[in-house]
């Protein structure tokens, strides 16, 4: 049996000589600790961290990754890297090319499957079922987390629209024509567009607008019933039973009404007589909505919405108003019934051509699991040949029906979720080989009580947070007194992310510019003392299982800056004038001086009154404050690693009359709608980030809040060069070149002054010593690359009987 992940250099016989004679007899479970399961099994529509590793186990990859998350070309016949000094080698299900072409601009990503993988049912994987799950991601009534269809796979808008380009840019000026004359346009014969599309267009933003607000108040009765009784004078009880009283709570916890002696006074001033059964309606809320933002669809998105990721309305509006009136315009004689981009080209050999290039395409394209078409979808309604996927146009229910049943043709197939635990078993039809441990159980567990629970044989192994307290518990119940030996092990890797401090640079400037020099020195100021209580608060809060970063990036990328680059630089550790704030010699009470000191400079240069006599400022510069607030999400209690960083330079900067007020937040979703309307000022936050290091989503100017992108810049940083070193570097699959670019973009991101590099923390991985044989674990796991990718192999000792 050949499991992929075994050292070229360990030979079988010395494998055997350590794992056989400990062997357990018998179908003993491995044991994997877990947080809480919602059911989402699918590959398609697992949406929590805790569901996606349950659905990984029963799933396969359409490519292959190594250990530095670089992806395997020659996967069939497999491929042999160097890692840590040890040659691996790694196999997968598919060879896969990416080859983009000048002359078209154009790329193509091919697939090549190997034909002897198998379903845990039997039945065998094609191309056929890797052409379905595209479909399935494509598909307009597709919902799950995956964005697949943002990229611009060629043909992928005419199937999404059900038109050609020259009906979608003709439609798509109309739509824009009405949105721009505005709702209270009176229609004439002089106008582009008919009365009954104007008419279209704007119920299209009506509705949509009625669907946020329904968003709302089914947040706020899924987060926060248990505050009706103290809200609007109801139990929870009585709020889940009455429509109208759950429309009431989400009015006065959003702000849009206020409750007292049983009536109901809504922003506009109009009342409801709670207490007499008079209640508000859905309409009622959204006429409230309406009216405070004067009509302004967009604003009140950006604002309000409880689920940032919903597309916003305007741009809702006008894809629909395209799609139900496009796709009947006279010229489409016929609908669209594929997208042009995707290909079947034999039964094992699926290509995927896009227009242009960009570099991290290849991770959503070539990375998807390919699910079983004839279990997710009907038989009955595929046909290549004849443009039918399995589904029909715009209804997954077939593949939503088995959202919490997952099958595929991963190493173990799904049997049940009962009392928390998800239970597996081996697929004996795993193409790598069948599972060495023949049941696997996923267990919900406390995180409070992960590691005790280890250590007591409840479970056998799982993840944890790096922190200090949890590598000394880990030490705790090992007779050496480290964090490996005769009880638990434990496997650190560094997370796939990084902490931040976050500054607005529309809420934090001078004078209204947030990219002049002023505005920057501004935040540079507070960014100065901020960075150089980095080192002591992180290393208080994590110990060993953190380190500070220096730039906006994850350590853990390729494309990170390194301190042996000859322009490495400490964040934030020069002064107004460009020279170095500190020295090797300086102890921190030096350094803190020389921080504050640097702070008055930069203060100073954005045009702050000083007062020299009492060494404080006095006043702020037009479009400035003298106070500043910084949002933290410490439970109320201070729990937060940048918790120390906040206090130590808010007693900082307090002794030259700066004022950076603190507020900790017990219920973090306070924060995210704070950032999701752009209102914030400084936040502490953390991101999780992927493989390729792509900034487009979070810096690039388009994703500024309110601006139809992914509304995630919420830095508010607005920079042409940044915005062209951004894309530049996703049109080159040259790594070198790309480093050297996004090198370019960090360096302005730093300069904006709009984050502060926090810490790269650890993830730790630990297992029973007594239960699992040590040298069946994954040697070498990264953060691309964790144990579980190797679980096929892992082997119960003979104590776990």
């Amino acid at each position: 049996m050949s499991k992929k992940w075994l050292s070229l250099t360990l030979s079988l016989a010395m494998i055997m000589a350590m794992i056989v004679p400990a062997f357990a007899q018998g179908n003993v479970p491995l044991v994997v600790g877990s947080g809480s399961f919602s059911e989402k099994f699918s590959p398609f529509y697992n949406d929590t961290v805790y569901d996606r590793y349950a659905m990984e186990l029963t799933q396969v990859k359409l490519y292959t990754t190594d250990r530095v998350g670089g992806i395997v070309s020659n996967a069939i016949e497999g491929e042999t890297r160097e890692y840590n000094g040890t040659d691996y080698l790694y196999t997968g299900i598919a060879d896969t090319s990416v080859v983009y072409d000048e002359a078209t601009d154009t790329t193509k990503y091919t697939a090549k499957l190997r034909e002897d993988v198998y379903f845990s049912d039997g039945e065998q994987l094609t191309a056929d079922d890797v052409i379905f799950t595209y479909y399935v991601y494509l598909d307009p009534a597709y919902v799950g987390s995956t964005t697949l269809n943002t990229y611009p796979i060629v043909g992928l808008q005419d199937y999404l629209t059900q038109t050609t380009s020259d009906v979608y840019a003709k439609y798509e000026a109309l739509a824009l024509g009405i949105q721009e004359a505005g709702a209270d346009h009176e229609w004439s014969d002089a106008d582009a567009w008919t009365k009954e599309q104007q008419e279209a267009y704007w119920t299209l933003v009506n509705d949509r607008w009625t669907f946020e607000v329904e968003g709302i108040v089914n947040y706020v009765n899924s987060k926060y019933v248990d505050k009706a009784e103290e809200t609007i004078g109801f139990t929870a009880d009585e709020v889940a039973a009455e429509e109208g009283l759950k429309v009431a709570l989400g009015m006065a916890l959003w702000g849009f009404g206020e409750a007292a002696d049983g009536v109901l006074t809504a922003a506009s001033g109009k009342t409801f007589n709670l207490a007499d059964g008079e209640f508000p309606t859905i309409a009622d809320y959204v006429d409230e909505t309406v009216l405070a933002y004067e009509g302004d669809a967009e604003e009140f998105f950006s604002i309000e919405s409880a689920n940032s990721k919903n597309q916003s309305i305007l741009s809702f509006a006008k894809d629909s108003f395209i799609k139900e009136l496009g796709s009947a315009d006279p010229e489409m004689t016929e609908g669209i019934p594929n997208v042009a981009g995707i290909k079947k080209i034999d039964d094992f050999t699926v290509e995927v051509t896009t227009n242009g290039f960009e570099a991290p395409a290849v991770y959503q394209i070539l990375g998807i699991y390919v699910a079983p078409m004839h279990y997710y979808g009907d038989p009955e309604q595929y046909d290549y040949e004849n443009n039918m996927f399995g589904h029909p146009y715009g209804d997954l229910s077939v593949v939503e029906a088995k959202t919490t049943k997952p099958m595929g043709a991963g190493p173990y197939k799904f049997v049940k979720f009962e009392n928390k635990v998800v239970y597996f078993e081996a697929n004996e039809n795993y193409w790598d080989g069948a599972p060495v441990t023949k049941e696997v159980q996923f267990r919900e567990t406390n995180a409070n009580e992960f590691v005790a629970a280890l250590s007591s044989g409840t479970i056998d192994v799982g993840d944890m947070s790096g922190s200090k307290a949890n590598y000394e518990e880990i030490a705790s119940y090992n007779s050496n007194g480290e964090i490996n030996g005769d009880v638990i092990n434990t496997i650190k890797v560094d997370n796939l992310g990084y902490g931040y401090i976050g500054l607005n640079a529309d809420t934090m400037n001078v004078g209204g510019e947030p990219d002049s020099e002023a505005s920057k020195n501004l935040r540079r100021g507070f960014a100065t003392v901020l960075s150089v209580y980095r080192d002591t608060s992180y290393n208080s809060y994590y110990g060993e299982a953190a380190s500070v970063i220096n730039y906006p990036i994850s350590n853990t990328s390729w494309a990170a800056p390194q301190k042996t680059d000859p322009d490495y630089k400490v964040a934030f550790s020069v002064d107004v004038d460009g020279n170095d704030i500190y020295t090797e010699e300086m102890d921190d009470a030096a350094r803190y001086e020389a921080a504050i000191n640097a702070a008055i400079g930069f203060f100073k240069a954005a045009g702050y009154t000083f007062d020299e006599a009492t060494g404080k400022f006095t006043a702020a510069p037009e479009g400035a404050k003298m106070s500043y607030e910084v949002m933290i999400g410490a439970d109320g209690t201070g729990d937060h690693p940048s918790f120390a960083v906040l206090t130590d330079a808010q007693a900082a900067l307090e002794t030259i009359g700066i004022d950076l007020r603190i507020n900790d937040l017990s219920d973090t979703s306070v924060m995210w709608t704070t950032l999701d309307g752009g209102e914030q000022e400084m936040w502490c936050a953390a991101w999780q980030t992927t493989i390729d290091p792509d900034m487009y989503q979070v810096y690039h100017s388009s994703g500024i809040v309110g601006r139809g992108g992914s509304d995630s810049n919420h830095y508010h940083i607005d920079d042409p060069e940044l915005d062209e070193a951004i894309v530049l570097a996703r049109q080159s699959d040259d790594q070198g070149y790309r480093k050297q670019v996004y090198k370019t973009a960090l360096d302005i991101i730093v300069d904006w002054a709009v984050e502060i590099p926090a810490y790269q923390r650890q993830n730790a991985s630990i297992y029973s010593t007594q239960r699992i044989v040590p040298e069946s674990m994954l040697p070498d796991s990264t953060t691309y690359y964790m144990w579980r990718e190797g679980i096929d192999a892992i082997t119960m000792s003979a104590a776990a009987e």
